[in-house]
């Protein structure tokens, strides 16, 4: 069966919370135990957010892994560039070159909008996904740095 990749629209995204609980569950342990939103919350953030946008890999009607991506400005460029949010894939779906395809719709994407560049963030304990990145993409030049506002959301 041939895997196809499609946006859900915000009205269809509650029907991704087994997905997300999936990653949630997944996220606690690379998190080091932040406290993670329920699935049902996660789904419904996503289904009023205005600026996100979501695509699915699908094969034979089985939702296999998503990709959660941002228009967002780049004024250096004066052009708008991605970003990509959050990408997972169902654990007994990995190894088939899932998210390789989500990630090259989401380039594919990105050529039809002119961006200037795709970016995204990858927690430093997530060694399956960095492995990836590092055989599909380049590192960048720059350190990612946050400051937590909510200590629940702390690692």
């Amino acid at each position: 069966m041939t895997l196809k990749i499609h946006a859900i629209p915000p009205e269809g995204r509650h029907a991704l919370a087994p997905l997300f609980a999936a990653y949630a569950d997944e996220m606690r342990a690379v998190l080091a135990g932040a406290a993670v939103a329920t699935a049902e919350a996660q789904a419904a953030l996503l289904a009023c957010h205005p600026a996100a946008e979501v695509l699915v890999a699908e094969r034979g009607g089985e939702w296999l892994g998503f990709a959660i991506i941002l228009d967002l400005p780049e004024v250096v460029f004066a052009r708008s560039c991605g970003q990509l949010d959050d990408l997972f894939v169902r654990p007994e779906a990995r190894g088939q070159g899932i998210a390789r395809a989500l990630i090259g719709a989401v380039c594919d994407l990105g050529r039809d909008r002119q961006w200037s560049h795709l970016r995204w963030f990858v927690p430093e304990a997530d060694a399956a996904a960095i492995a990836l990145y590092e055989r599909i993409a380049a590192r960048a030049d720059w350190r990612s740095y946050i400051i937590r506002l909510d200590p629940a959301s702390s690692l």
